[in-house]
């Protein structure tokens, strides 16, 4: 207080830059909704989760693992790290895991840039790209998406400066769904500074289906590439959070040197061994979830003519100023997606009767 006794106005104790940063907004929980209209249940479309549950033999892993939660997990990940490595032919060196991808992408940015660096990115694109670059201190370069909302190459590649430290390919795109192909990837990368790291985050690789999109670990010969993978999304590991990249040895070494110790868990380094020995089964749910993709999207179109072809397992409703709306009346339905306001509306795809019941609400909403 004050020597009149008046209490004066709490210091600053954060950045106040941060006060223009939008949250990260989470899918809005399906049990709060289905009480609010009185429903039995409520669908949730809005966080790209896979509908099938846990793969074969996760659960059973997470629980032997939790009985040893008392120690420390192996912050080396050595296991998981191998696994990974014979999987998909990379040596281990390469290799770094992290608390999801979107961790990794904010430990890549803090290995690579300094304040007043720019992280150099398609918009729109992956909403926690901008969160990563300002809590890092790196200046954000949004490169505004094409007239078929994917990203627009040339101009990114024009985007570059002195400056520019990282750049962040989203392929599949989230939330358009779109895809960069080989030919224009391989024109970018050849104009891109061997001093810039590209990072080709690929969270919905496995629901892509054009053989022209590239798989990112072919670009490894390409010492400034890096890829980002996560087991969040097909391999149904979502609420362990864990992913992983393949970089250069100096480049995923300096990861695992500024990654959060112990981030990757005990839990999650159990659940991932199990969840890779079931690759079959995943290419089974991958493809389940892209047939429903293709219906769900030609259903659309009859409402929406320009929903753009999608390589991940959700679909793009461009409906910019009327997104929000569209949003609002598919839960007054017990149906959550997620609108982006003044852009389109992003809608995971569900169990084929979650589709239905969604499809539903789009004809009435949309016809």
């Amino acid at each position: 207080m004050t020597e009149t006794g008046r209490h004066q106005p709490p210091l600053r104790l954060t950045r106040a830059d941060l006060d223009a940063l939008p949250n990260y907004v989470p899918g809005r929980s399906p049990a709060d909704l289905a009480r609010e209209l009185g429903l039995p249940e409520a669908i949730k479309l809005a966080s790209n989760e896979v509908p099938y549950g846990p793969l074969p033999g996760v659960v059973e892993a997470v629980a032997e693992a939790v009985a040893g939660s008392h120690r420390y997990p192996d912050m080396g990940v050595v296991a998981l790290r191998q696994a990974l490595a014979e999987r998909y032919g990379v040596d281990a060196d390469r290799i770094a895991t992290g608390c999801g991808s979107v961790a990794l992408a904010e430990h890549l940015v803090r290995a690579t840039c300094l304040p007043g660096d720019e992280l150099l990115y398609s918009w729109r694109s992956f909403e926690a790209y901008p969160i990563i670059a300002a809590t890092s201190g790196a200046t954000s370069v949004r490169v505004p998406n094409d007239a078929g909302h994917g990203h627009d190459l040339t101009a990114m590649a024009a985007a570059v400066t002195d400056r520019t430290r990282m750049i962040l390919v989203c392929n599949p795109n989230n939330p358009t769904g779109t895809a960069v192909r080989r030919a224009e990837l391989d024109r970018f990368l050849d104009a891109v500074p061997d001093d810039v790291l590209v990072v080709i985050d690929e969270a919905y690789r496995e629901f892509v289906t054009d053989p022209e999109v590239p798989d990112g670990l072919t670009y490894l010969d390409r010492p400034n590439v890096a890829v980002l993978r996560t087991l969040s999304k097909a391999w149904g590991l979502a609420g362990l959070r864990i992913g992983w990249l393949v970089a250069a040895p100096e480049v995923a070494a300096a990861v695992r040197k500024v990654v959060t110790p112990f981030s990757t868990s005990m839990a999650a380094q159990a659940g991932a061994l199990a969840a890779l020995a079931q690759a079959d089964e995943v290419e089974r749910r991958c493809a389940l979830v892209v047939a429903e993709r293709d219906r769900v999207t030609e259903a659309l179109r009859k409402f929406v003519p320009d929903v753009p072809e999608s390589q991940a397992n959700f679909v793009w409703l461009p409906l910019g100023e009327r997104a929000v709306e569209f949003g609002r009346a598919c839960e007054a339905r017990g149906v959550i997606v997620r609108p982006f306001p003044g852009d389109g509306v992003r809608v995971t795809i569900g169990t084929p009767a979650e589709n239905d019941a969604f499809l539903a609400v789009a004809e009435s909403a949309l016809a």
